[in-house]
């Protein structure tokens, strides 16, 4: 503990995300809305909506994307908890907000859904370096606005990529670092040419050993994007965007006994003799398609219109031991010595074969202190899972013998009417209300191939909220604000294999926000404070049902409670200091756990009252001190030095409060460094210095815990996910 707190003290407390900037008068305008790109308008909120948010532009991203993935340039935000199965920040990576998990964070890129219709995760490494295509992120925490897509449980994700080369030019961004972390990136658009067009083109490639073993990433991507502005009133875009990942697999983490001699073991392709598989990998690419229209009705009213397909197929590969001939449905294999093998040692591929396509659209009218916008959208997934073996020890399978296969379809249809309006000049009303229907068709699992769930799901999603104004000036801009909203969240695929009898049920979230900000010119302040009731949550309780599956369970009543307090201040041209600290409480009121009893033979039952929800840290912070020695000074080359710190307390893996089953608290210390300079032929030459885990310190940010029961003792074991130690990445960017 003494060492976390150290780190944080070193690293100067915790970081906000907001600037201290001045503010022109705004009256009753809504100057942020205005400014944001028009394929995001609908799904995002402005400076007088009454909820919690972050903006981050694109530049503010360029500073630290040295190659690491997107994820981990977002954790400095509020609320925010990062992971790396590799342990450096490439390959597999998550965040979760408000201890709320990414399958129920809903992402959009440029207003389209991005959530895996089946798990409703987003997989960050089938977009290897997206941080350089993207031009803002905002992120809102709690229920927020109505968006496209899965639904917010805790927060949302709105990316913009669509952004395009005022002038035309050329980028090259190289970097290389720790673990033989390599990422070139070129980037180059013609500006604006004759009759509207615009052509804009990114190249990136990413490579890194990772930290722990065999955990090694190869990412490719490729954004292609072309505007029209057809006329005055109407533009077109088209966005390509596609990414190829091969990563070696690391999601099993490291077992807690390995913790201390061996932290970057990786048991998975483990063979009989000791050695390990060579191919034991991941591979995926997914394409994203999209087309969008833009058109302005009059002076009042503004429509978007788009369509798109998100194309993703891929495998993983992996060696496993001892598999038994019956569960991939065939005979056990007779050698002419009349040996029988019931088991044998193979090699197979899981495969994915997915297509998500759709439309959205939105019409918006603001007039004088009135904006209405009326929007939604339509999905349909397709999707196949199938399987393959190459391999058998023992032989008695065909080459390349499918030994299931299966499909689903899952259709998304909502539509939102939301309306702000200035009572006067003082307050700002907002109304939000979506209705939203989910239907699933699922013929089959990989494990219970005669299980063909399907259902249909309507939802209704109503936001209100009011926001004061008690002062909106270009000295000061000052609020309290209040809201509440109700979401709705079905279940994943796999929480669908729960029962032949019985389905689960959607999860449904009421939260309740209220806040403080105030914004000088030279400092700022912020308070939200927020309460989510949540009524039949899903969790992992490690009970088997009776197709033989552990499956999330749907637990009563839940709730998280906390305040997220941001600051920032310059006291000087070149200092600015940013912090932000959240404090909460996440219970559940009551949950069964189930524990494999070998002895007995079935499962034995504890049931637990007001426990902690699992990964979700009591307090989590995070600070930065900026130094910016030469602002403002002309002919000087620009200089910025940030130390960055965070901190996040105990985690727990499950729902039992359990001691041994826990993630120690950890605080982390960065330092980044971006040195820029004017020298022809070049627009810009640019130097960037990440400096990550100064201290050194080892920690471990994810995790997961089973136990069972046998000769009447029960054994509790847990692996986890340890981050590297010190590391480095460094950069040179070259603009033409």
């Amino acid at each position: 503990m003494l060492r976390n707190i150290y780190s944080i003290l070193i690293c100067g407390a915790v970081l906000a995300t907001g600037t201290a900037n001045a503010q022109e008068d705004t009256s009753h305008r809504l100057p942020e809305q205005v400014m944001q790109p028009v394929e995001v308008r609908s799904v995002r909120i402005g400076a007088n909506a009454p909820f919690a948010k972050t903006d981050i532009s694109g530049k503010e991203l360029q500073k630290q994307n040295l190659g690491q993935d997107l994820p981990m340039l977002l954790q400095y935000t509020p609320s925010a908890v990062t992971t790396s199965d590799a342990g450096a920040g490439v390959g597999y990576t998550g965040v979760r907000i408000r201890g709320t998990d990414g399958t129920r964070i809903n992402v959009t890129l440029n207003g389209v859904p991005v959530n895996d219709a089946e798990s409703q995760g987003t997989f960050f490494v089938d977009l290897p370096d997206l941080a350089s295509s993207t031009n803002s992120i905002q992120i809102q925490r709690g229920v927020g606005t109505s968006t496209n897509g899965a639904g917010a449980f805790g927060a949302t994700m709105s990316i913009s990529t669509l952004g395009q080369m005022q002038e035309a030019g050329a980028e090259g961004n190289f970097s290389a670092g720790s673990y033989n972390t390599q990422k070139y990136t070129v980037h180059a658009g013609t500006g604006m040419l004759k009759g509207g067009w615009q052509f804009d083109a990114r190249l990136s490639k990413i490579s890194s050993d990772g930290y722990i073993e065999r955990s090694a990433s190869d990412l490719k991507s490729l954004q292609f994007t072309v505007g029209w502005k057809a006329s005055e009133r109407t533009s077109f875009h088209f966005m390509l965007l596609t990414g190829k990942e091969k990563t070696g697999q690391a999601w099993n983490g490291v077992p807690q006994d390995s913790l201390a001699t061996h932290r970057q073991y990786n048991e998975l392709g483990q063979k009989a003799d000791g050695s390990f598989y060579n191919n034991q990998t991941d591979n995926y690419q997914q394409d994203y398609y999209q087309l969008f229209a833009d058109h302005k009705f009059g002076s009042f009213i503004t429509g978007h219109i788009g369509g798109f397909l998100t194309r993703g197929r891929g495998f993983y590969e992996e060696y496993k031991l001892g598999a038994a001939y019956a569960d991939y449905g065939l005979p056990d294999v007779i050698t002419p010595n009349n040996d029988t093998f019931t088991s044998t040692d193979l090699i197979r591929q899981l495969w994915l074969d997915n297509y998500y396509y759709g439309g959205l659209g939105y019409l918006m009218y603001e007039k004088g202190k009135t904006q209405l916008t009326l929007g939604g959208g339509w999905s349909q997934f397709a999707g196949q899972n199938y399987g393959y073996i190459l391999w058998a020890q023992h032989g008695g399978v065909d080459d390349h013998y499918k030994w299931y296969t299966h499909d689903a379809q899952k259709n998304d249809l909502n539509v939102y009417l939301k309306w702000q309006q200035f009572m006067g000049n003082k307050v700002v009303l907002y109304a939000d209300a979506q209705y939203r229907t989910v239907g699933y068709f699922i013929n089959g699992f990989r494990n219970n191939p005669k299980l063909y769930p399907a259902v249909t799901y309507n939802f209704f999603n109503p936001k209100l909220g009011l926001s004061y104004l008690l002062s909106n000036s270009r000295s000061v801009q000052q609020k309290v604000y209040a809201s509440v909203a109700v979401a709705n969240h079905e279940p994943n695929h796999d929480d669908f294999e729960t029962s032949t009898t019985a389905l689960p049920k959607p999860e449904k979230l009421y939260d309740a926000e209220a806040g403080y900000e105030i914004n000088k010119s030279k400092w700022s302040a912020g308070l939200n404070l927020y309460y989510m009731m949540y009524k039949d949550q899903l969790v992992l309780t490690g009970q088997v049902n009776d197709v033989g599956a552990y499956t999330r369970t749907n637990v009563p009543n839940s709730y998280r409670a906390g305040i997220e307090l941001q600051a920032a201040v310059k006291p000087a041209a070149w200092l600015s200091i940013n912090a932000n600290a959240t404090f909460s409480q996440n219970r559940i009121s009551e949950s069964a756990e189930y524990v494999d009893n070998y002895d007995l033979g079935g499962q034995d039952t504890i049931l637990h009252s007001n426990t902690n929800i699992s990964f979700s840290p009591a307090i989590v912070s995070g600070g930065g001190i900026t130094f910016i020695p030469f602002r403002n000074m002309p002919h000087k080359p620009n200089l910025e030095l940030s130390i960055l710190g965070k901190y996040v307390s105990k985690q727990y893996l499950d729902n039992t409060d359990n001691e041994t089953a826990s993630i120690k608290p950890y605080g982390v210390c960065n330092v980044l460094l971006n040195y820029s300079v004017h020298v022809k032929p070049f627009r810009e030459i640019g130097i960037h210095v990440a400096l990550n885990n100064v201290l050194n310190h080892l920690y471990e940010s994810n995790g997961y815990t089973y136990s069972y029961v046998e000769s009447n003792e029960r054994t509790q074991v847990n692996y986890y996910y340890p981050q590297a130690g010190f590391n480095w990445l460094a950069g040179l960017t070259l603009k033409f």
